[in-house]
């Protein structure tokens, strides 16, 4: 290569016996470097003129969209009554999994096949990159992947190491192995977030939306690896509410950064954080009740399927009911008693309320095939890949309601490629949505063959025999015949021939039809005014997955979003410096991941309306947590300090950025503890005022 793009982006491959012997290595290539202008910040990456990674283009503009009517928003936003506008970054991040990314690749030269060992959620589609990138057929590709400490959706990618050490395992004829240091996850693990939303929202004099308009300008990074973020952003920025007009603009740059890529609730949480913080400022410019506005503006249950504005079709969900549910929860009503008592001890007290709506899709293809073994075993060949998930135990139990095994009998396999040869992995939610949908029919297979062989061993017709609780009947009578029997008989050489073999069932389907979770967030939070630090003291949610197989993984799967997502709104940001190009957050020393003792304990429920475009009900279940939280937390911070006029602060909602915010509000009453003296100037920071409710960061350079 003749250019690094972003710092980090690698240049050379060292390969030694130790570790500590690649470093030296790695200290004696020289490279002549010649420094280039960079650009880190979004805004500026879009001007005219800016420092472009690729001097082919003509600018770092890769992407320009258009979504809805425009027509008929201007039509609408002219006539309304009310307008709030709301400019806002909402900040770049990384996943952070508790395991590295790390590769083993082995080169066999009898078969001349590759072999790569490496942590992802999606052994198939690496297989594929893999073959591509080193120019040989996918049958010379094996991928093995196993559980590994975390994917949130970053370790789905194919990165350059993977194809490196395949390509060096041929060349040496040795298997080479390689781990990721964390400092280098830092630097080149694809990032996530970086938008930048210019929006505002237009409403009647009662209150109810007319129209929504906006440009969303998504920081891809150095490389277009994924623009997947920013379409769904656009395609649900809507959200959960009737709106009849939008005019939205979706724009991707380029710039000296590493990539981004789906993580968490790819391109939700985002929007979501805009359309509930323009819901707050027209509640609070306009006289409106927080919650009332929302109820008065969701989509009715009986309006099921929905048509939002751009397009996208909704197909079931009682969003009333939950965001009634989560405000019962929270006990809503009884929060001014908390904030009084909180003023007493000398602290600010808010909350706030986020809906969202999911937009499940990612690769239509999964594939199951269930063998029953004679032994008592059922094999489950699945193209998912559990990253601490449970999907050993979850879809064990889907079997154990339909074929009466015990969860003990299920052993699942995946992530080879030599035995799982199709499937799309786990990312958007489609594990338990499409994975389960192939086991069912998968299942039905097996019992529709086993009939026939039960029949066979019960002299009777294959339609006198139902199945139930892992036997075969007949009906009427008290024959009758375990599943593993049949299983073992199948085998046996007088079997009527069209039936001999493995009792087993298989499935391979391809389902575009998407899934819309969607749920409602209440977050609680105390601000020190001495200090600005914030403490999560309540948060409450109630989620909707359409059916939940196992709530308590659910609810494990929720907690790390939320921790996520209020990780994302108080302290998490990956930092670059705008002259130098350097990431300044590369280490836990200034990248802050949130711990267990900095949340509260969280109160879920989940909520289950059968998705009707779902053959189970199912919609996804793995991602909702994060993406009402960025909304939640911040519309609480805001509430918390709305008598002294803050009206908006962004993210990361810092000590310092939250003290900045006190001590510059236009309506600032300093409310010390116990005679405190306010606090002095000094740091450095951004105040968190807004104007015509807009929020623009230092020089307009939204992104810094």
């Amino acid at each position: 290569m003749d250019r690094a793009r972003f710092v980090g982006e690698a240049v050379a491959l060292v390969i030694a016996e130790t570790p500590a012997a690649a470093r030296d290595g790695a200290e004696r290539v020289r490279v002549d470097w010649e420094p280039l202008p960079s650009v880190t910040v979004t805004v500026e990456a879009a001007a005219a003129g800016a420092p472009r990674g690729w001097e082919e283009a003509t600018s770092n503009v890769c992407v320009d969209s258009h979504a809805g009517d425009a027509a008929a928003a201007d039509a609408a936003f002219a006539r309304a009554a009310h307008v709030v506008r709301l400019e806002t970054w909402v900040q770049r991040v990384t996943g952070v999994p508790m395991e590295p990314r790390a590769a083993v690749a082995v080169y066999d030269e009898a078969s001349g096949r590759h072999t790569l060992y490496a942590g992802s959620g999606g052994s198939v589609r690496i297989k594929s990159d893999l073959a591509a990138t080193l120019g040989v057929p996918e049958s010379a590709v094996r991928v093995v992947a196993r559980e590994v400490g975390g994917n949130y959706g970053t370790r789905n990618a194919f990165y350059p190491e993977f194809a490196l050490v395949a390509w060096a395992a041929k060349r040496l004829r040795r298997p080479v192995k390689w781990t990721c240091e964390r400092r280098e996850a830092f630097l080149t693990d694809y990032h996530a977030r970086d938008l930048v939303s210019n929006a505002e929202l237009a409403l009647d004099g009662d209150g109810r939306f007319l129209a929504l308009r906006g440009v969303n300008t998504s920081n891809v990074g150095a490389h277009a690896v994924s623009f997947i973020p920013l379409a769904k952003g656009i395609a649900v920025l809507p959200s959960v509410y009737h709106i009849p007009a939008a005019s939205l603009r979706g724009r991707a740059v380029l710039s000296n950064t590493s990539p981004t890529y789906p993580y968490r609730s790819a391109g939700r949480p985002e929007v979501m954080f805009v359309i509930e913080r323009l819901i707050d400022l027209a509640a609070r410019h306009h006289g409106f009740d927080r919650v009332e506005l929302r109820r008065r503006n969701l989509v009715p249950a009986g309006a099921m399927p929905y048509r939002n504005p751009v397009g996208l079709l909704y197909d079931s969900g009682d969003y009333a009911a939950t965001q009634d549910r989560a405000v019962a929860l929270a006990d809503w009503a009884g929060f001014e008693a908390r904030r009084a008592e909180a003023r007493r001890r000398g602290r600010y007290r808010g909350i706030g309320l986020a809906n969202y709506l999911e937009l499940n899709t990612g690769a239509p293809r999964e594939r199951a095939e269930i063998t029953v073994r004679p032994e008592g075993r059922l094999d489950v060949v699945l193209g998912t890949l559990s990253a601490g998930q449970g999907h050993e135990t979850s879809f064990a139990q889907l079997l154990a309601e339909w074929l009466g095994v015990e969860l003990g009998d299920v052993r699942l396999i995946t992530g080879d490629t030599d035995v799982a040869a199709v499937g799309g992995g786990s990312h958007s939610g489609r594990s338990m949505r499409l994975g389960a949908l192939v086991l069912a029919r998968a299942s039905d297979e097996i019992v529709d063959k086993g009939k026939r062989l039960a029949a066979w061993l019960l002299e009777a017709a294959p339609a006198d025999v139902d199945f139930a609780r892992r036997r075969f009947v007949v009906k009427g009578t008290d024959r009758s015949v375990d599943l593993f029997e049949v299983a073992a008989a199948a085998e046996r050489p007088d079997a009527p021939e069209a039936l001999r073999g493995p009792l087993a069932g298989v499935s391979d389907e391809t389902v575009s039809v998407p899934s819309f979770p969607f749920g409602s967030a209440v977050c609680e939070v105390e601000v020190d005014p001495e200090t600005g630090a914030v403490e999560v003291v309540r948060y409450t949610s109630v989620d909707d997955v359409g059916r939940a197989v196992n709530p308590l993984i659910l609810e494990g799967q929720t907690h790390g979003g939320i921790a996520a997502g209020v990780g994302q709104a108080l302290w998490e940001r990956c930092h670059y410096d705008p002259e130098t190009g350097q990431m300044q957050s590369a280490t836990f020393m200034d990248y802050v991941v949130p711990r267990a003792d900095m949340l509260p304990a969280f109160t879920t429920e989940t909520s289950e309306v059968p998705s009707t475009s779902n053959p189970l009900g199912l919609r996804g279940g793995g991602e909702g947590g994060t993406t009402p939280a960025l909304g939640a937390v911040v519309n609480a911070l805001v509430d918390a300090l709305a008598e002294l006029g803050v009206e908006h602060i962004e993210m990361p909602a810092t000590p310092e950025r939250v003290w900045r915010a006190i001590h510059d509000a236009p309506g600032r009453r300093y409310a010390p503890v116990a005679g405190a003296a306010p606090p002095g100037r000094g740091g450095v920071g951004e105040s968190a005022s807004a104007t015509t409710c807009s929020r623009r960061a230092k020089s307009n350079g939204l992104g810094t």
